[in-house]
């Protein structure tokens, strides 16, 4: 089965936010509905999600897709156990990508109650989705789910780790992918089964996602924007002229995620600046937050690895470290999380390049896909922990309180290989 066939079907498209404006005998203006519209039939909501946004305790954003254009579509949302609902209008952006037009839906709520249960549902003038669930977040104690690279020729592996993770962690905020979503970003069908495999997962809680180098790709291998990729997930703006929604930030209880971008080379012919610009950024971002944790996500790596059978290839630091890991010893990052290689390992702290418990925490996430590298990478003298080798499908969960965070690596079948700590006083 080739990448192109494993799947079928089309997908829609992607929409523009027409925020805080609501659907009445058919206009268009600001009011709150008194009671839920009795509306019939079955409305299909493809892949509906919900992503992060930059305040995750007062804002959501939700997206969809239609095989048919929709009639005057909307989200209607009510705080749970309550009558009372309101309605934000969404608008449409379709967009062609791959041959296959996509029709897509966004709509923005905003003015949320922090830490508070809702439920939404997606309505035209004449039908409506079931209702989804939607937590906001709040300042206390939170659990997420982080899945490393899931690309693959067949996202069955894809499905079965990320299902049965959701199952064992009901209680999970969010969750996160640290790129390489799909092998090939051009790949309409690829994206299909990537959301196939989180379904009743992206529609509950909100989904993070990550820009790896495989969403460069076209049809014939080579490097393009990633045209799907900015479609498929509307997040946090950045304020970039050239890269909006390259990268990003946001905050959930007590900790700031700065999201970053590490395909610099992919985009360097197309788009040039986008390494100089994101060290501008990052300081400047973590600068301006005030809250107890910050925690980086990346694609790429920050060292490098000697590879078996490839004597030229040095152990050392990656491009990516040699440019951001100074930046993150001056900004007082406390975690760094990275993919890319398809292999789990804990570094422990480093600072400087060296061992140093006050410098961040370093964790290579490992793979959540069926493409892995067998007996590939020679260990690092910073790998402390290894995941078991040949390497298999691997996620993570991230505990946070108010004193610690605490990350846990598990295999598929939820046996835990590593948990590591991170603490900070009250105080801090």
């Amino acid at each position: 089965m080739n990448r192109r066939t494993f799947i079928a079907g089309g997908l829609g498209g992607l929409a523009l936010l027409a925020g805080g404006i609501y659907f009445t005998k058919g206009s268009w203006y600001r009011q709150t509905v008194n009671s839920v519209r009795n509306l019939t039939g079955d409305l299909d909501a493809q892949f509906l999600r919900q992503l992060i946004t930059a305040d995750a305790a007062h804002s959501r954003t939700i997206m969809w897709q239609a095989e048919d254009v929709l009639t005057n579509p909307a989200i209607e949302y009510r705080v749970k156990g309550q009558t009372e609902a309101q309605m934000v209008a969404a608008q449409e952006d379709f967009f062609t990508d791959d041959g296959v037009k996509n029709n897509q839906y966004l709509a923005k709520l905003q003015e949320l109650q922090a830490d508070t249960d809702y439920e939404y549902r997606v309505v035209t003038e004449a039908a409506a989705s079931d209702w989804h669930t939607l937590h906001t977040a709040g300042q206390g104690d939170f659990e997420c789910l982080i899945f490393p690279d899931s690309q693959s020729s067949d996202y069955s592996d894809w499905k079965a780790v990320a299902q049965n993770a959701a199952e064992r962690n009901p209680q999970a905020a969010f969750f996160i992918n640290m790129g390489d979503i799909v092998d090939n970003g051009e790949d309409h069908t690829q994206w299909q089964a990537w959301f196939h495999g989180v379904n009743g997962i992206i529609d509950r809680i909100p989904f993070v996602p990550m820009m790896g180098n495989h969403e460069t790709y076209d049809q014939k291998w080579k490097v393009r924007l990633p045209e799907a990729y900015l479609h498929y997930f509307v997040v946090p703006e950045n304020n970039s002229r050239d890269f909006s929604r390259y990268y990003y930030s946001f905050d959930y209880g007590d900790v700031h995620f700065m999201v970053l971008n590490s395909q610099w080379d992919e985009t360097e012919d197309f788009k040039p600046g986008l390494m100089a610009e994101q060290l501008n950024w990052l300081r400047e971002d973590a600068s301006r937050s005030r809250k107890k944790w910050k925690i980086v996500l990346v694609h790429k790596d920050v060292l490098q690895y000697r590879i078996h059978k490839r004597p030229e290839r040095q152990e050392g630091i990656s491009e990516v470290g040699k440019n951001f890991m100074p930046l993150f010893d001056e900004l007082g990052i406390d975690i760094v999380f990275s993919a890319h290689l398809h292999t789990y390992r804990n570094r422990g702290h480093i600072k400087n390049f060296k061992r140093d418990s006050q410098g961040p925490l370093y964790i290579l996430t490992g793979v959540a896909g069926n493409v892995r590298y067998p007996g590939l990478w020679i260990d690092h003298k910073l790998d402390e922990v290894v995941a078991p080798q040949p390497e298999t499908d691997n996620y993570l969960t991230m505990q946070v309180t108010d004193k610690e965070i605490t990350v846990k690596c598990f295999l598929p079948d939820g046996q835990e290989i590593d948990r590591v700590t991170v603490r900070k006083s009250a105080a801090s």
